[in-house]
Formats: structure tokens, C-alpha cells, sequence
């Protein structure tokens, strides 16, 4: 999931995994995060540029697993890395100006991350088909672009088999950050995975924002305030596809003695940010945006730059369950089956 705010094509800035971002400034003069993030970009060094979305690096969630592909692949390329991160009154123009000012800058590849970008990205690719652009949870149309997708329905399923079998109240939550085809699809293979798993349980749903306004990407306290209504009315489990307004939602879960919360995109058990939360953080819903991201880079250095869709299934290891702090291991067989299932074709997950 995504987001907050920085830009400009000038500034620099040393990215820091770990620091949570924050709104700050216009499109036109905004503190960009921009980082070196290896040490050696001479010759034959690769120029990345990252258009993140809304809460960017340290969101401790979806942008956060975009950058350790990016960071990964700098330091393995001996290449450097130039961030903007949006912000939640983005216009369709501040997205295509992002994007034209680091292909402007001579960053190839680019990265846009988040589906917000899949306009923008359709109407700038074209323009500078000699750059290879990286769309994340979106399907471009552009021949010089990769499309990188995933399944997150799948990994979802899983996560509602898990809240099925360990809420003693058979009543779980789910929050999504913005009512989207793309967060739906985290919210019905939730519910699908719970009810197939056991059938009394309930399930409430609460997303935070709709429709264009992407602020709830980005809006711990509102976070924190959804979930407190579910623990309230007697939810025990509650999974937020949020980004950082998920970070909200675990604060509050830890507070109530036997709930359990589940993370989202990054195994937030392991989170630094997050470390005082890890022990009520059941599992996270794992989604390999690193993986997508670093192989797509990969290919740009080695010459044969990945276009069309990627799809990083279950069944690939695109998405799955975190199994950090060993809360899940007594139920790891049911997860197990359940998963062989989705990938064998026996269980089809819904995605609306």
C-alpha cells in the first residue's frame, strides 16, 4: 500500500529506511528525499529514480519495501538513487511532473510506485522511450514499461485463515486505507479466507478515505481511531491495508490484552519503528514489492530491460504470510494447506 510528501528534481537528501515521512511543501518546491545509496556510481553505475507514493520512504510498509529493492540493487550495481514522494492533494499533473523530471534528470530506470501512477506513467513513458519505467500494482499500456503486480488476494486469504483460528471472539476487522479496486482485492480475500475457515466469525470493514482522496495512505491517527472502534465493539484481530495509517492500528490493537493485529506489505514484526508493537503483531501479509522492484532494475543493467506485466503470485512467492515472532507456528498446517489449495487451482480467491 503507499505515502506523504517531498519534491523538486533538485534537492538531495540521505534516505533513511527507518524515518517516518511527512508533508511538507508544493510539488514545485518540495525537500525531495534523494539519496546516494551506494558507494560507487562511476562508470557503468545505474541512475535510479523512485516516484513514491503517498507517505514514501518510511512508511514502514509499501513504499519501505519498494525502497529496499531499490537500495538493494544500488548497492549491488554500484548505482545512486533519486526520490519524490507524493502527497495526497497530488494532481494527475504533479504525477506527470514528477515523472518527467527525474527522465528530464537522466534517471533510467524509473520506478513509479503505486497504481495512482498508471496515468501519468501511460502518458510520460512514451515521450522518453529510450528510459525503462517501472509501474508497481498497475498494468501500463507503454511498450518500455514493467508492470509489476501481484496477487494480493491470495495473500490475503491467508492472513483471514489466520485471523479465523485465532480470534477467540469470532469478530475480526479489516481497514483499508482508501476504498480502491486495489485495496478491495486485500478486503475480499480477507473475508473469503475467515469465512471458509469458519463461517460464524464476523467481519467488520472500515476504510478510512474514498474516492481520490488518498490521505488515508498516510494517516496514522485515523488509523489508530478505526481500529479502536472495532476493539470497542469486539473485534480481537484486525488486519489494516492501509500503509502507514496501518501503523496507527497497531498501536491501538496493542493496547488490548489478547488482540492481535496483522501487518501489511513488509513483515512489520521486524519493523524498527514498530519494535514496541512487534508482540501483538500476529503476522503481515507479505507482499514482495522488493523482489519486483530489484528485478526489474536488473534487467535494465544487465541490458534486458523486463516489459509487460510481471505477476508475483502466491505461488511464485510474491506474497505469503510472515511467520516472525512464531505466533502462527501452532497453526503453520492449516496455513499450509490452505495455501496449497490456492496454488493447486482448488480454491479460487475472489478479488472484488
Amino acid at each position: 500500500m503507499r505515502r506523504v510528501a517531498k519534491l523538486s528534481a533538485a534537492c538531495i537528501a540521505t534516505a533513511a529506511l527507518a524515518l517516518t515521512a511527512t508533508a511538507c511543501g508544493s510539488t514545485s518546491s518540495e525537500n525531495d528525499s534523494s539519496s546516494s545509496s551506494s558507494s560507487g556510481g562511476g562508470k557503468g553505475g545505474i541512475k535510479i529514480g523512485l516516484a513514491y507514493d503517498v507517505g514514501g520512504r518510511g512508511d514502514r510498509s509499501f513504499n519501505d519495501s519498494a525502497a529496499r529493492g531499490a537500495d538493494k540493487a544500488a548497492k549491488e550495481f554500484g548505482g545512486s538513487i533519486k526520490e519524490l514522494t507524493a502527497k495526497s492533494s497530488d494532481t494527475e499533473a504533479d504525477r506527470e511532473q514528477r515523472l518527467t523530471d527525474l527522465a528530464d534528470a537522466g534517471y533510467n530506470p524509473i520506478v513509479a510506485v503505486g497504481f495512482s501512477y498508471a496515468t501519468s506513467v501511460d502518458k510520460v513513458a512514451p515521450k522518453y522511450p529510450k528510459v525503462n519505467f517501472g509501474l508497481i500494482d498497475s498494468v501500463a499500456k507503454s511498450p518500455n514499461v514493467d508492470s509489476i503486480t501481484f496477487t494480493e488476494e491470495q495473500g490475503s486469504y491467508l492472513a483471514g485463515v489466520a485471523a479465523a483460528l485465532k480470534t477467540k471472539k469470532d469478530h475480526v476487522g479489516f481497514i483499508g486505507g482508501v476504498d480502491t479496486p486495489l485495496i478491495k482485492k486485500f478486503e475480499a480475500g480477507y473475508a473469503q479466507g475467515v469465512k471458509d475457515t469458519n463461517p460464524k466469525v464476523k467481519v467488520d470493514v472500515q476504510y478510512l478515505t474514498h474516492g481520490s482522496d488518498f490521505s488515508g495512505f498516510a494517516d496514522p491517527a485515523k488509523g489508530k481511531e478505526a481500529a479502536s472502534g472495532m476493539l470497542d465493539n469486539g473485534a480481537d484481530v484486525i488486519y489494516a491495508a492501509a500503509g502507514s495509517s496501518g501503523n496507527g492500528s497497531i498501536e491501538a490493537v496493542s493496547g488490548v490484552k489478547g488482540a492481535w493485529a496483522i501487518g501489511v506489505d513488509s513483515d512489520q514484526y521486524n519493523i524498527p519503528g514498530l519494535a514496541k508493537f512487534k508482540n501483538s503483531i500476529l503476522t503481515s501479509m507479505v507482499k514482495n514489492v522488493d523482489v519486483g522492484v530489484y528485478d526489474f532494475i536488473k534487467s535494465v543493467h544487465e541490458g534486458k530491460p523486463l516489459t509487460g506485466n510481471q505477476l508475483y503470485s502466491l505461488a511464485k512467492g510474491g506474497v505469503g504470510l510472515s511467520t516472525s515472532g512464531g505466533f502462527i507456528d501452532d497453526i503453520q498446517p492449516q496455513l499450509d494447506a490452505a495455501k496449497k489449495k490456492i496454488v493447486d487451482g482448488t480454491i479460487t480467491v475472489k478479488t472484488s
